[in-house]
């Protein structure tokens, strides 16, 4: 029976919605049961039926578009200046000012502004809109994980006459290319079919060398420069400067004429801030300093002599080993010599003598390195003999804080771009040494063996995950370090800012005691030369007869010592022979009536005991003489 339900609706109403509503049941159909139809059944006894328990399965593969995803970020920096104001640059800002501030529209733009400056900060004073709502993420704690290192990369010098890799630069833009300046610095290693060439690595393909350089001497240093990463400088053992365009070949784009270079090795080479991205200065050890255009570098654009006597004399000058240059101190920076001396300078003094700031002098050897705190700039890093020691400008007379006297000798070191308590060192036994002086101050964080052959260079990537280490040999080992050493901890800044101020604070007081004591010390030596100028001069006669009547009253006390001494000797001996008389006497006189002998025989012993008796008296004589003599004396 089939049961159908017809609904109509007028034609008007079509694609209305329909409203529904509630009502009561409405009985359709009623179909009562039929029990005639119950004969056409037929029974089935028994009755077979099978059940699978497993559940019916189907297996369906589906191939999804790979997304891509790529971390992204946004740098807020100083804006509104102008394009030929650089915000870094301090002097640039102050003079824009003073112009901007004679302007006679200055005063009424600023008053105008203010009213809307009020509401600004009313309205920052109801909603802190610098409230930082995900603090927690910043205070991951990292310490769980052991700290550790592991070697990505092994670069090796492709000429068969390994030379020694003296300076690392990584390329301010693409982190997987690194230069590396190869050079003999010991004359007497250098060979006459020597290559002079240094190299441009890709890191993913280390096989073969990206790009050659071909300066016209060994390079000593290589910088890439930090706003153009297709722009090299290198300093050459010769002395001269040499400046390198990637995109116009393997040979420099001009070379410094070496009448007006330096006269030895140049061991340092660094970028300045300026408006061109041109400008750079370079030290070496013949003791000088000097500014360099590299667009023309026939001639430097400034000298400086390093001369701590502020003569400026060249002989007396100090050859320079490492330069350190801070972007964020544009006139300052730092020379560590060959014997052991650091010397603060500044670049915009108005005389030769006024740019010696001050010196620094703590090393027993020449100063392999030299590095400000990228987070603190007042305190700096020096490597030198077999020691790391830490630096505050505001103490002079010594360092804050060192590490301990290593066996091998220091070759090289740099602070972590990351963590300010955190920097590393290299040895000539081929150890690679992480410290971190939050952690422990007696000992490395980290020590790795990176090879057999003496560390000579190290340079540290800018994310401070990725350094690497150059050998004597041209082997330079590329090594990630674990997150531990390369994450910001918690409160960090906090407390190395607080352990610096305090080690500065008690140098300093330690500083004002020695000069107490040394200001105290001379004058006590002034004192005693004007005492001796007061007394009055004695004549030549006066002169020999005192040292005649001091020397005869030396010679008198030592004659009346010698004599004590000889009466004390005697009366000693007097003393023992005394007492080994008084012995044999006791041991002659024995009783008579214990002692029972024939008289033949009694006889002999008699006589022979008077010989004994009468030799005793001769002791107790001389014994008497001799005292009287020592009384007389």
């Amino acid at each position: 029976m089939e049961i159908s339900f017809l609904y109509t609706r007028k034609r008007s109403e079509f694609g209305r919605p329909c409203c529904f509503s509630d009502q009561a049941a409405v009985l359709n159909a009623d179909i009562p049961p039929d029990p005639g139809l119950a004969g056409g059944f037929v029974p089935r006894d028994p009755v077979h039926a099978s059940v699978q328990h497993s559940p019916e399965m189907s297996e369906h593969e589906v191939n999804t578009d790979r997304v891509k995803v790529q971390s992204r970020g946004v740098n807020h920096v100083e804006g509104g200046w102008p394009k030929d104001v650089n915000p870094r640059e301090a002097d640039q800002i102050a003079r824009f000012r003073k112009k901007l501030e004679k302007d006679e529209h200055y005063i009424n733009v600023i008053t105008q502004l203010g009213t809307l400056m009020e509401h600004c900060v009313k309205q920052n004073n109801a909603i802190d809109i610098y409230e930082e709502y995900f603090e927690e993420e910043e205070m991951i704690e990292v310490e769980i994980e052991p700290p550790s290192a592991k070697t990505i990369n092994a670069i090796r010098d492709p000429n068969t006459a390994k030379r020694t890799a003296t300076r690392l630069s990584w390329c301010p833009n693409a982190s997987k290319k690194l230069a590396v300046a190869y050079s003999i610095l010991e004359f007497q290693q250098s060979k006459k079919d020597m290559s002079l060439d240094s190299y441009i690595w890709d890191l993913e393909n280390s096989s073969r060398p990206e790009m050659v350089l071909k300066p016209s001497s060994p390079l000593v240093t290589l910088e890439y420069n930090p706003k153009d990463s297709f722009v090299l400088v290198g300093g050459c053992y010769n002395g001269q400067m040499a400046y390198w365009d990637t995109r116009k070949g393997q040979l420099p784009v001009e070379v410094s004429p070496v009448e007006v270079s330096h006269r030895d090795p140049v061991y340092g080479t660094i970028w300045l801030q300026s408006k061109t991205g041109t400008d750079c200065f370079s030290a070496s050890t013949d003791g000088q300093v000097l500014w360099w255009d590299v667009r023309k570098l026939s001639m430097p654009t400034e000298k400086l002599v390093l001369d701590i006597s502020r003569k400026g004399i060249l002989k007396n000058a100090l050859g320079a080993v490492a330069l350190e240059f801070e972007s964020t101190l544009p006139t300052k920076f730092m020379v560590g010599t060959e014997q052991g001396i650091v010397i603060l300078c500044n670049r915009k003094a108005k005389t030769p003598a006024e740019k010696i700031t001050c010196t620094y002098s703590g090393h027993h050897g020449p100063v392999y390195a030299l590095s400000r705190n990228p987070m603190y700039p007042k305190i700096f890093l020096t490597v030198g003999d077999w020691t790391a020691r830490v630096w505050s400008e505001d103490a002079k007379e010594s360092a804050i804080m060192w590490t301990k006297y290593h066996s091998a000798y220091l070759t090289d070191g740099c602070w972590s771009p990351v963590r300010p308590a955190v920097f590393l060192t290299t040895r000539s036994d081929g150890t690679l040494d992480i410290w971190d002086f939050l952690f422990k101050q007696n000992d490395p964080f980290l020590s790795l063996k990176v090879c057999d052959e003496p560390l000579s260079s190290l340079r540290m990537q800018d994310n401070g995950c990725i350094v690497g280490c150059g050998s004597k040999v041209g082997t330079v080992s590329v090594m990630e370090i674990s997150s531990v050493l390369c994450t910001l901890q918690r409160n960090e800044k906090n407390l190395v800012n607080a352990m610096f101020e305090r080690e500065t604070r008690r140098e300093k007081i330690l500083e004002a005691r020695h000069r107490e004591m040394r200001l105290k010390e001379r004058t006590r030596s002034e004192s005693r030369v004007m005492e001796m100028e007061e007394v009055p001069a004695e004549s030549p006669q006066e002169v020999f007869a005192r040292t005649q009547k001091e020397f005869l009253e030396v010679i008198q006390a030592e004659l009346q010592r010698k004599a004590r001494a000889e009466a004390q000797q005697l009366h000693g001996k007097v003393k023992d022979r005394a007492a080994e008389a008084a012995l044999q006497e006791e041991d002659i006189q024995v009783p008579e009536e214990n002692i029972q002998v024939p008289e033949e025989e009694s006889q002999e012993p008699e006589e022979e005991s008077q010989g004994p008796k009468e030799e005793s008296h001769e002791p107790k004589e001389e014994e008497g003489k001799k005292e009287d003599a020592v009384k007389e004396e």
